[in-house]
């Protein structure tokens, strides 16, 4: 019994880097909460970078490997699909054999994955790749937020979150003119290689720094058969939504898919109450602000990631910049995302997150509505205005959503709950790309043809207009070659006009959207469980 308590004396002791000296004179680094927190950010900065940095990209694989629209598609849409239906299964595994393991594990398979993605000579190559990438980057993710969640206290949580946040948006900020850089000077490989030397550093810092944070109440065994029903659950609502806005939200694969993923949910959900171990414990959700901060991450990234979408067509297509030029414009609101996320945690750790929730998403709100009236000559400053609006408005969302779901769980829950937060942010990202996406696609489709008759413009075959009407859902004028200028022009000024019709509407929904989310942040409170280091005994 003495044995076991000096043991655990020891272990203790080790895991608390704010401890006495050793005995060779030296403080230890391993464990030590700020140097963990900067070996993580490392690791995401690279997933999150990938993230923006090969939409860059695509145009240059879709060349140089002869690749169709749809496959093309799908080197972005195989990875977020990946991403989405591992990322609670890959918070488990986290949680079951260690958040270090997971996240160096995430991290060399993510790199390697990159590596193998350049090495490529075919599109299938790639998008095998892709889905390769995310299912490691699943495991990353998650891992890290664990290690945070069992590093710091409670009382220094939110600003490590926050400081978390912002190294996510400066490689998000990056992605766009990295990418443009090494696309437009080296080559398309060379924005997935530039993962290599990330990874070998994230391994060198993750061996050196990371402790092991396995909880000693996570458990002994999977829940396999509630694996197998949640992952073909995300599956199934994340291709639905994908395929939605090519098949038809009407269409019957489209209400096959969605449907099967909620009857699927709802066999997961029962499971569940009767799983020995259950993947998800859905005692998790008896805390109301953990609920809500899983409503909010959707309604947050549901907005933001639509509305960036339509964003980055407006910048290139319809003011003509390009991809660097374009990314350079976005520098307003990435850095306010960068600089707002540290303030948003200390102000949160301070006041708590309600009121930033709720004041950050009727910021966000705003700057939707603001961007719902841009025109094709909007000035500079009035767009960077809204985009710093947008930037200070998501930052205490980002930081406080992820602190309520985070730090409302069990520290044994740690990875099943950073998977969660991730999860969220997937589903919201896709379901506001496709949902707005729709909603764009309706508006241009009904103010197309008066605008082109308005402008007396000759009659739309009827075999043309698919084709003229998708162009347009992305800011293009299809000009044919050898057409007069003043007709060119006028194709132009409806194409233009039409597009910001839709892009208008799209806002105008991402922007109730954001009031709806500020409305859920109201049920959010600090999270109730302490998050001290975590002793494996």
């Amino acid at each position: 019994m003495s044995e076991r308590v000096v043991e655990a004396s020891e272990t203790q002791a080790d895991a608390i880097p704010e401890g006495p000296d050793g005995p060779d004179g030296r403080r230890g680094l391993r464990g030590h909460p700020w140097l963990t927190l900067l070996t993580v950010a490392v690791g995401v900065m690279m997933v999150a970078l990938d993230g923006t940095i090969v939409a860059i990209a695509n145009p240059a694989i879709q060349t140089h490997l002869h690749a169709s629209l749809a496959s093309i598609q799908w080197v972005t849409n195989g990875y977020l699909l990946a991403l989405a239906v591992f990322l609670i299964t890959a918070g488990k595994i986290g949680d079951r054999f260690g958040h270090r393991t997971t996240f160096l594990v995430g991290a060399v398979g993510f790199a390697a994955a990159s590596a193998a993605i350049g090495f490529s000579s075919s599109i299938e190559l790639v998008i095998a790749f892709r889905v390769l990438q995310g299912l490691f980057g699943a495991l990353l993710q998650p891992a890290a937020l664990g290690l945070l969640r069992a590093t710091f206290p409670s009382d220094k949580l939110n600003m490590a979150i926050g400081i978390w946040g912002g190294a996510i948006g400066v490689s998000t900020a990056a992605g766009p003119i990295v990418g443009g850089l090494l696309v437009q000077h080296i080559s398309w490989q060379s924005v997935f290689f530039v993962n290599v030397p990330v990874g070998l550093v994230t391994l060198g810092l993750g061996l050196w720094i990371l402790r092991d944070t396995r909880p000693e109440k996570s458990g002994q065994s999977f829940d396999i058969p509630g694996i197998v029903l949640l992952s073909v659950a995300m599956f199934a609502l994340v291709f639905g939504i994908i395929k939605a806005p090519a098949w038809g939200w009407g269409d019957a694969r489209t209400l096959a898919f969605l449907g099967g993923a909620v009857l699927i949910a709802a066999a997961f959900t029962y499971w569940q109450t009767r799983s020995a171990h259950p993947l998800l414990p859905l005692s998790l959700f008896r805390s109301v602000s953990l609920s809500a901060g899983t409503v909010l991450m959707i309604l947050m990234m549901f907005g933001f990631f639509g509305a960036l979408f339509f964003v980055t067509f407006y910048l290139q297509n319809v003011r003509g910049m390009s991809p660097v030029s374009a990314g350079v414009h976005l520098l307003p609101m990435t850095a306010m995302l960068i600089v707002g996320s540290p303030i948003a945690g200390l102000l949160i750790g301070r006041i708590g997150p309600r009121v930033p929730i709720v004041g950050g998403m009727v910021c966000t709100a705003v700057a939707m509505f603001g961007m719902s009236a841009l025109h094709t000559d909007t000035s500079t400053g009035l767009l960077s205005l809204w985009f710093v609006l947008l930037g200070l408005g998501l930052s205490p969302v980002i930081v406080g959503a992820t602190e309520v779901i985070v730090g409302n769980a069990p520290v044994e829950l740690a990875g099943v709950a950073g998977g969660l937060q991730q999860s969220a942010m997937q589903v919201g990202g896709t379901l506001g790309t496709a949902v707005l996406g729709a909603v764009m696609a309706a508006k241009v489709d009904s103010v197309l043809p008066g605008k082109w008759a308005a402008a007396k413009l000759p009659a739309i075959a009827p075999q043309n207009y698919p084709g003229l009407k998708q162009a347009v859902q992305v800011g293009v004028a299809p000009v044919p070659k050898g057409t007069p200028a003043a007709a060119a022009q006028a194709m132009t000024q409806v194409a233009h006009s039409s597009f910001l019709s839709g892009m208008s509407l799209a806002f105008t929904v991402a922007a109730v959207v954001a009031l709806l989310a500020g409305a859920v942040g109201l049920f959010t409170r600090r999270g109730e469980t302490e998050s001290g280091p975590a002793v494996h005994i």
